[in-house]
Parts: structure tokens; C-alpha cells; sequence
């Protein structure tokens, strides 16, 4: 067999999805449950980077998949500087920045760091990312906050936007490049992307919970209470940023992590759960309509919603209602991170993509 497997790597919180595939089709498909007690040992993510890498390859090893087969080893790419959309070599300078958490402290960063020490044990394989989270392509117009202080940057979940507003431009036999979308990533983190002719020219800055409440994050918050939160003495920074993104919307109500238990208890009669996720849709909502002014005139083609929350049925239909008549709506349920990291790895395999440097 030639050298031509794929391992894809997309880490979160508490596991590891990897994926290895062989051109277009998967090998090897595994959710890797980490030792959350081992895990919560380190800090920083980025100390986590031996542990789950060995687990990695002995489950790689354990359902034989040859390690010397892998030519590209691809990972969700984290925190970095802002960067143009596109596929980066994992050089020194992006190890230095995700490792000393320039940007910030989050599991993402773990994409290109466990990619990088993966290939580095595997003979002429190479690491690469593709479309991290902080993919600027933001008109000047939206960076400009009410205050010279602050600007507002571009940090959402570029990969998924990416590869759901292609999925949907092939679908329609036209190119990403010729047309307005809409996109929602409703996942732990919810992301509202105003897509103008191949470029996410406007979005909510979802890391630091910005824009609707989500899973796990507080959302745009009343910010004089914020303040006087922030100075009461009850909290430390960090207390507080957990409090905006981590432990912060569904959590924060609900005391879990998982946006289907709650359906299952709005469901089952729970109305409490019922109003809680009808006004993260609500929220959802107004931040799809609020990207409409953003094309100034011109034909939005469609509204693409897209997630783990985009399963739910109930969910997505307070949302529609709501939406329908700026542009017709397409669900892609579900995020497709491993899938759209081996599109990128086939591109690389093929030589059809320019491989940027990160500096």
C-alpha cells in the first residue's frame, strides 16, 4: 500500500475524534474517551499533547491502521494571530503560539499540536491545519466597536462555515465564490456568519461568547451588570470568563454540557427547558436577521444552518419561523470537522491547494 492515508484529528473537551481515510474513503472512524481525571491535571491544554497522542496511535496501532502509511496528519486549527482562509504547514511559529496560548487557553489549540507531534513520529509525514478558527476576512466597517479601546475580531467556526457553504454551492451547481450566505454554526458554540461572495465578511466573535447564548456560553450579556459583576469581588478573571464561555448558557442554567439532554427534557414536558432553548433560538434568530443589512441590497441566496443543534427538529423550526423570508434555509445537521479536514487533506495529496505559512 502506498503512502497516501489521511489521519484527521479534531480534539474537545473530554475526547478525541480521529478519522484516517484514504483518499475519499474512510478507514477508520473512533471517538477516543480520555481519562478526564488525567486530563483535568494540566492546566493548559497544550500540556495535554503526550497523553493523548499516545492514546492515539496505540488505538491507531490496536486496529491496525499503519502508522507509515499516513502521509498528512491534519488538525483543527486553534488560537492562532488572525489568517487568511486556507491550509497552513504546523511550522515553530504556530507551535510557539498555540503552546504559549497567545491568543487564548482552549482545546482547539490541541488540533495543530497533536497533528505536529503525530507526524513528527512517522517518516516523511507532515502536519497541516486548515481553516482555524481565526480566519479574518472582516470588512473594516465591522471591526469598528463604540469604543477605540476595543475592536472587534474575527474568532468562529470557520472550518464548519467553510465547508457547509461549499457543500451547499455544489448542491445548486454554482461556485462558493459567486454567492450571499447566511451561516449558523449551532454547536457548543453558536457562530453567525455573513458569507459575501466566498468571504465571511462580518460574524460574532463566538470564542469569547459574543452574539446568542450557546451550550456552553453566556452570549452577548447586559454589560453594565457585567461590569459591576466583574468588580463585586465574588469572582477572579478567570471565575468570570468560565462564567462567559465554558460554564456559561445551557450549563449555566442547566448544570449540563449537552444541548440534547435539554431537548429530551423540553420534550418530555420540562418548560423551563422549553422556554430557555425557544430563546437561544430566538437569539440565533435576531443574529441571522442582523447580518442582512450587511449585503447592502443584495439577494441573500440562502440561510445555512449547520451544528450538533441543527439535529434538533423543534430547535431549528423556532429558528425558521423567524428567518424564512429573508432567504430559503438549508439544514446540515451536525459539524463535518473530520470530513472537511480530509477534503483538505485530499487537495494536499492532489497538490490542488496552496500551502500558506504562518508567521
Amino acid at each position: 500500500m502506498s503512502k497516501e492515508l489521511i489521519l484527521a484529528l479534531n480534539p474537545r473537551m473530554h475526547f478525541t475524534r480521529i478519522a484516517v481515510y484514504r483518499m475519499n474513503s474512510p478507514v477508520f472512524l473512533k471517538k477516543i474517551n480520555h481519562n478526564e481525571e488525567e486530563l483535568e491535571a494540566h492546566a493548559c491544554f497544550c500540556d495535554q499533547v503526550k497523553l493523548r497522542s499516545k492514546v492515539i496511535l496505540e488505538e491507531l496501532a490496536s486496529n491496525d491502521i499503519s502508522v507509515e502509511d499516513i502521509a498528512i496528519v491534519i488538525g483543527r486549527g486553534g488560537l492562532l494571530k488572525p489568517v487568511k482562509s486556507g491550509v497552513y504547514l504546523v511550522n515553530e511559529a504556530m507551535i510557539h503560539d498555540l503552546s504559549d496560548c497567545e491568543v487564548g487557553n482552549d482545546v482547539v489549540n490541541l488540533g495543530g499540536l497533536l497533528a505536529y507531534r503525530i507526524a513528527s513520529q512517522i517518516s516523511n509525514a507532515k502536519a497541516y491545519i486548515a481553516d482555524p478558527v481565526v480566519v479574518d476576512e472582516l470588512e473594516d466597517v465591522a471591526r469598528i466597536t463604540g469604543h477605540p479601546d476595543m475592536e472587534r475580531k474575527s474568532v468562529f467556526h470557520a472550518l464548519n462555515h467553510k465547508i457547509t457553504a461549499r457543500k451547499y454551492a455544489k448542491s445548486i451547481y454554482k461556485k462558493y465564490e459567486d454567492l450571499n450566505l447566511i451561516v449558523a454554526h449551532l454547536g457548543g458554540g453558536i457562530s453567525v456568519g455573513a458569507h459575501r461572495k466566498g468571504k465571511v465578511v462580518d460574524s460574532n466573535q463566538a470564542y469569547d461568547g459574543d452574539g446568542p447564548f450557546s451550550p456552553i456560553r453566556s452570549g452577548s450579556l447586559p454589560m453594565g451588570d457585567t461590569i459591576r459583576l466583574c468588580f463585586s469581588g465574588k469572582f477572579t478573571q478567570e471565575e468570570m470568563l468560565k462564567r462567559q464561555t465554558g460554564e456559561g448558557g445551557l450549563y449555566a442554567h442547566f448544570n449540563t454540557f449537552s444541548g440534547y439532554e435539554i431537548c429530551k427534557r423540553r420534550d418530555a414536558g420540562d418548560q423551563r427547558a422549553g422556554e430557555v432553548l425557544a430563546a437561544m433560538a430566538y437569539q440565533v434568530a435576531k443574529s441571522i436577521g442582523g447580518m442582512y443589512p450587511v449585503f447592502e441590497g443584495e439577494q441573500v441566496d440562502a440561510i445555512l444552518l449547520t451544528g450538533g443543534m441543527a439535529k434538533d427538529e423543534r430547535f431549528v423550526g423556532e429558528i425558521k419561523r423567524r428567518v424564512e423570508k429573508i432567504a430559503p434555509i438549508a439544514v446540515y445537521p451536525g459539524a463535518e470537522v473530520l470530513g472537511a479536514l480530509s477534503y483538505y487533506g485530499r487537495m494536499i495529496l492532489r497538490r490542488e491547494t496552496e500551502i500558506l505559512e504562518y508567521k
